[in-house]
Formats: structure tokens, sequence, C-alpha cells
């Protein structure tokens, strides 16, 4: 009786196991209420009124089942009827799941909306699962529009970026700055939070999307939410997330305004890429800048792409290029499915490595500027300008300022191979030359991206100088708000994240000479140090360079650095100099002087110093400093800024942003 039972029992188990019903994995957009069972505020996903979106399901079928059919319903009301995967509205991933994909879905109507996905099974059986979103709405009655919006990002840059820019550039004296920074002069100023959707550290690709979109999404994503696809195998699975609609994409199909994106970086960069691209991977290189022209400029009036990246506009074969002829290897092209052709009406992309992307641009009407020279040519009525200075990365301004001024060079740069490129304040005010072209306003944002690139080398005196060319460039767009055909233009100045931990530690208690002798060669103890993972420093080595040089509180004093007519210190090696300490770094030696060689790596320059710091990020051997989770200042002026104080998050600049736009704003 006994065995039975328990065989009654397994058999029971064996087949509700078999008969189980299907579940909904994930649903997109994002919600607690979807995650966690939470219907309260804060919603996690946002929208415009009218902006487009992506619904999106996953599901889990019970062994040897498919989906045959999947229903959307908002509110109760049905959205999308999709059937099943015979026709490709329903994807299978492998191991009996689905995806099932509506396309550029909209809402008008403000409020939270319930997302519900009903999934039907090939055995009847139906699996449900409910979420949430939120439509923001617009005060239609919240007085003058913004006419143009200029977003200024310092990559990485934080409180500490600043402050150290503005004592090097400005000085200060018995306890007040000689004065301020451009950024400083604008009148309201907020903080945000930066979190990306899957962790307390966001890289730069959500850091930016989040201002274009509104939305969060997962590190190494841009304008996309996450999905249960990969970018091996099927080679669209890199470019099949769920899409949500751009600012500069919004706008230019309702109001008509132009889009123009400005970086000293790779232009196919996190934070370019942010304002224009769909990528689940922000390092597809190949395909990012295709999709500038493919669907940008095409469709969404891109007018401006200015930066480095020249190697993915070249056909493969010609000396420089970097295009991918796969859709799955690093940098790689892109192709799109079929259901984001039909839904976003936009090309499907193709695999051309050989594509002459720069003759494309111009083809499409861009003027192409390949270094600074030609730049500053482009005449007054230019409509569509593409300028590309560099193959990857554009040179850092302590780089180009050292060339402009006597031809000379550090050593890692590429200067020598473009020894003509522009500061990022010419590039600025170029774009913004080019962009008031259009009636209708524009669009436009300008990253210093070597903030970012510099500080996670710990290079101190590099980033700084990059600080303080980015702060020239918000000038220029102070300067054009103050004309009148600058008038109604709102100025954001803020970052994407803070990176490498810093803050000023105090100044030098020595004069330069004096470093310089302590910094001389005293043995090769640190080096064993660092290699052998012991504390990594001699004492000789410490006391030369931290005890007898590093002055806090009132040793600190007031480091002065001369400025020239450029704009820029003579020197960076200045006598009681501004010293600068990384909390979130990798593991270093310091000697507190410039370094000669540009991008070196930090665990092995300056070794004569023989002051090595072990970082705290990555373990042993990691010689870069990391992002942190710290909030970030903004600062705003020009319509629309009083809209921007306290603490927010860092979604809610777009929809700040679009208030002053849409809606108007003071």
């Amino acid at each position: 009786m006994k065995s039975t039972l328990i065989t009654t029992l397994l058999t029971a188990a064996l087949t509700a196991a078999v008969h189980a019903a299907p579940t909904v994995t994930r649903l997109n957009p994002p919600s607690a209420l979807f995650t966690y069972g939470d219907a309260t505020p804060p919603y996690i996903s946002r929208f415009l009124p009218a902006q487009r979106f992506d619904l999106q399901a996953t599901m889990q079928a019970d062994a040897g089942q498919t989906i045959t059919g999947v229903v959307f319903k908002v509110n109760g009301s049905t959205v999308a009827t999709l059937p099943g995967p015979a026709n490709g509205a329903i994807t299978s991933l492998g191991s009996d799941r689905f995806s099932a994909t509506f396309r550029a879905y909209s809402n008008t109507s403000p409020g939270v909306k319930t997302l519900t996905v009903e999934a039907t099974q090939s055995d009847s059986q139906v699996a449900t699962a409910t979420g949430n979103f939120e439509i923001v709405s617009i005060n239609l009655a919240g007085g003058r529009k913004a006419k143009n919006i200029i977003y200024f990002i310092g990559d990485g840059m934080g409180i500490a970026h600043r402050t150290a820019a503005r004592i090097v550039a400005k000085g200060v004296s018995q306890g007040k700055a000689v004065a301020p920074l451009a950024m400083d002069t604008l009148p309201y100023t907020g903080l945000l939070m930066t979190a990306s959707l899957n962790s307390i550290v966001t890289d730069s690709a959500p850091g930016a999307a989040c201002y274009s979109t509104g939305n969060k999404s997962n590190n190494n994503q841009e304008g996309v939410f996450p999905d249960d696809t990969t970018s091996s195998g099927f080679a669209q699975n890199k470019w099949d997330n769920p899409r949500v609609e751009h600012m500069g994409n919004y706008l230019a199909r309702t109001q008509g305004k132009a889009l123009g994106i400005v970086t000293t970086a790779d232009v196919e960069d996190a934070t370019p890429a942010s304002f224009a691209v769909h990528a689940q991977d922000r390092g597809a290189g190949t395909g990012i800048c295709d999709m500038f022209l493919d669907e940008a400029a095409a469709s969404h009036n891109l007018r401006v792409l200015m930066g480095g990246g020249r190697k993915w506009f070249i056909p493969f074969g010609t000396a420089g290029s970097g295009r991918v002829g796969s859709t799955t290897s690093s940098g790689g092209d892109y192709t799109l499915p079929a259901d984001i052709v039909a839904g976003w009406s936009v090309p499907a992309g193709a695999v051309d490595n050989t594509r002459d992307l720069i003759a494309d641009f111009q083809t499409a009407g861009f003027t192409y500027a390949p270094d600074a020279t030609t730049l500053a040519g482009v005449p007054s009525n230019t409509t569509r300008l593409l300028g590309l200075f560099n193959t990857g990365n554009m040179d850092i301004a302590m780089d180009k300022i050292a060339e402009r001024r006597t031809g000379a060079m550090a050593a890692g740069s590429t200067i020598s191979t473009f020894p003509d490129q522009p500061m990022l304040d010419e590039m600025t005010e170029k774009a913004i030359q080019v962009l008031s072209n259009n009636a209708q306003g524009f669009v436009l944002m300008v990253e210093a991206a070597s903030i970012d690139k510099q500080a996670h080398n710990m290079d101190t005196e590099r980033w700084v100088l990059d600080t303080v060319e980015f702060d020239r460039a918000i000038q220029k767009a102070i300067d054009f708000s103050a004309t009148p055909a600058g008038a109604d233009t709102l100025i954001i100045v803020t970052a994407d994240h803070e990176c490498a931990g810093i803050n000023i530690v105090g100044a030098s208690t020595v004069t330069n000479a004096t470093l310089v002798t302590r910094a001389a060669a005293l043995g090769t103890d640190g080096v064993a140090g660092a290699i052998n993972g012991a504390s990594g420093a001699s004492t000789d080595g410490q006391l030369q360079l931290r005890t007898g040089v590093v002055g806090t509180y009132d040793a600190a004093s007031f480091p002065q650095y001369a400025i020239q007519g450029d704009g820029y210190p003579q020197t960076m090696d200045v006598d009681y100099k501004m010293l600068i300490g990384y909390a979130a770094s990798g593991d270093r030696y310091e000697d507190w002087l410039t370094n000669a060689t540009a991008n070196a790596n930090p665990a092995t320059r300056d070794t004569a110093g023989d002051f090595f710091i072990p970082g705290q990020a990555g373990g042993a051997g990691n010689s870069s400093a990391v992002h942190t989770a710290s909030d970030i200042p903004l600062s705003a002026g020009g319509r629309g800024a009083s809209l921007f104080t306290g603490v927010m998050e860092n979604v809610d600049v777009f929809f700040k942003v679009m208030q002053a736009a849409l809606g108007g704003a003071k």
C-alpha cells in the first residue's frame, strides 16, 4: 500500500511537471511591478506622450511546447496580437524559451499604465504577467519654450574635477576664487544620482542614454532595454533589443529640430552613440557609425557629427581602416531583424566593410572637415557637417596645446599623425553655427571625453587640462545664448558619472625643482614590492614624496598657475602645485610631476620616485581607476534652467528638458 502511494505521488508530480503552466520570465519596459510585485512609485520606465518604445516579453514554455500567440494589453485594452513563430513575430531563444516584441508602441495619455502580456502555449495553456510604466504629463502652459538645447557632458566629471580646473585656470586668493569657471556662472545647480538599471555604478552608455531617452538601461547598452538574446550566434541579436526613442529623434519628428553630436572621443564611443544609436553593445563601432547615417541623419535630422573615429568611416583595405565585416565580432557591423525595420521604418543595415562612409555622408549633403584648418573655413551657411580629426580618440588638450605652442608633442600621442586637431571650443562654436541654420532649433550634445579617460589613467595634469578645455567650450554656448539667435537656449552642464574617486588632497610644500630632486631614482625596492604584492613602496620613497611633500590644511596654501594668452597654464609643474588623490584607484607609482608620456601605464611609469600606491579597484596588477557611484553636479542656464534644482535621478533631466522644449518654462 505504501509503495502504491509513493508511486501515485511520483506519477502526479511528474505529470504536473510535464503540464506545468508556461511562465513569463522578462517583461519590457522594466518595472518593479513585474520584478517584485510592487506597483508603487518610483516607476522604473517613464515616457513622454507619443514617445515610441518597444513592448517585449520572454516566455519559458514547457518541454517540447511552443508559444503560439502573444497578446499585449495596456490598461486592459489589446494593443498588439502576435501570432506564432511562423511569421517571425515570436522568436525562439532555444531551451523552450521564446521572445515576443511589439515595436514602436506609443501612448499619448499621461498617467501610470498597466502592461499585461498573455502568452498561449501550443497545448492552449496561457502564461500571464503584469508590469507598468508611466506616461509623464507635460504642462503646456509652462511658459516660453526652449528653442535650442545644449547638453555639455564632462565624461567622468565629478565635483572635485570642477574644483581642480577652477584652481588651475582661475586661481584662489585669500579664500576666494579669483574668478569662476564658465560653468560656475550658470545660475541653477542640482545633484544627480547615477545608478544604471543593473548596478549602482554606471558606465558611460546608460550614464548618457538617460539624458537622451529618459530611461535607465544596463551597463554597456545604449538606447535599448535589456533582453534575453546575446550578441553571439545569430548576428541580429546584437541589434534586436527593445528600443526607446531618443530625444533628438522625438524632437525632429514633432518639432523639426536638428541634432548635433560633438565629442573628443571616437564618435562611436558610448556617450555620443547614446544620443542617436540603439545597440546592446557599445563597442560595435562599424555598425554604430553606419547607423549615424542610415538612421539618425536620414530620419532624425542629425546635422552635425564631430570627433575622432575616422577608422570606422574609411573602407576596409584602406590604411587606417577599422571597419569590420561581421556582426558578431568586436567593432562589428549591423543588420536589423524585419520587425524593427517595419516597426521603426528604418533601413535593414548591411555587412559592408568596404563601404566609404565619408563619401556616403558627403552624398547625403554633409560638408567634411578632416582637420582644424578645414573646420575653421566651413562657410557660415553650411547646414550639415561631418568632422573626423583622428582615426581613434582625439588627442588630449595637453598635447594639442603643446603642438600649437611649440610643435612639440608628448610621446604616445597621435599629434604627429594628426597635427591639426581642433580644440573643443572650436568644435562647439562651429557646431552651433551650423545648427543655428535650422529655423526650428536644435539639440546639441558636447562631450569632453578625456576627462574620464585620463582620470582612469590617474593622469592628473591631463584630465585637469581637459576639464579646462571643456569649460572654454561651455563659454561658447553661453556667448551664443546672449545673442538674438541664441535666445531661448537651454544649457545643461553635467556628467555621466564620476570617475576615479578624485579629490584634492592639498598642495606640495616644496618648489618644483625640489620635487624633481626628490623624485630622482631611489632604488628598486618599490618595483619589487609592487611585483611581490607587498607594501610596494620603500621607506625612502614615502618619506621623499609623501611625508615630505604633501601639504594639507593650511600647509596647502593657494597654488598659483600662470595662464597664457591661449587660456591654459604655461606649465602644470608649478611651485607648490595642487595635489590629487584617487579613492577608486588602480595600482600606480606617483611622483607628483607631469608625465612625459601620454597614456603611460600607471603601474610602470614614475618608478624612479619609488613611491608605489596600491590600488583599491580590480585586484593586484590593475592599473586603471574605475567609475564610482557618487552623485554628480549639474549646472543649468537659459530658458527653463529654473527646473534644475535639488537632488534628482539622472533620468529626470530628460523630462525637465522636454518640459522646457514642449511645454515651456521660466
